[in-house]
């Protein structure tokens, strides 16, 4: 049976990786393993941006990619980014099997408010179903509570559901095991 493999990525806290698990494994109905070894990030830092480019991640993550692989999630605690916006909360490969989700802004201190523990688990495991999303070939849907909803800010995250819509699980069926409408 294939695995989802969570790859963590630079300092990320063991726990959060924990409590993911559980999360994409209803979801996806695919049993997930976190993976024993970190990526570094420091190869895709760019200086003049203090940021890490995602794609660049993206690509060195396809050497974690093995035969019992269904897709690798990488979770990163460092800010991401591609060339042409500010940053990105996590980047996917469209129907290929890595995706990279970022830990970074979905915190309430990085907005000047207090720590809030569960609201920033609820806003991985959102980013983390959208972006396994886009590995299945989903795009950006209009329902905003959807999953698959796009996310400019992080207010956006917390409008949208972590599960998908009955339409994105339609299209999605067909690409992953069976579909959990369980909601986190």
């Amino acid at each position: 049976m294939k695995l989802l493999h969570l790859l963590p990525i630079g300092n990320v806290e063991d726990g959060l990786l924990k409590d993911l698990r559980p999360v994409v494994e209803d979801t996806f109905r695919v049993p997930c393993k976190v993976l024993p070894v970190r990526l570094d990030p420091e190869f895709a830092y760019h200086g003049e941006r203090q940021q890490y480019h995602s794609s660049e991640i993206l690509y060195r993550m396809q050497n974690f990619v093995t035969a019992d692989s269904w897709r690798v999630l990488g979770v990163a605690a460092v800010d991401l980014y591609i060339p042409i916006l500010t940053f990105v909360f996590g980047e996917a490969q469209m129907g290929g099997p890595c995706a990279v989700v970022s830990a970074h802004r979905l915190r309430q201190e990085l907005y000047g408010l207090p720590s809030d523990p569960d609201l920033f688990r609820l806003r991985v495991a959102k980013e983390a179903v959208h972006e396994l999303g886009h590995t299945v070939n989903l795009t950006h849907c209009e329902d905003y509570r959807c999953a698959m909803a796009p996310s400019h800010a992080v207010e956006w995250i917390d409008l949208k559901e972590s599960t998908l819509c009955t339409a994105c699980r339609a299209v999605a069926a067909p690409s992953t095991q069976v579909w959990s409408a369980r909601s986190f």
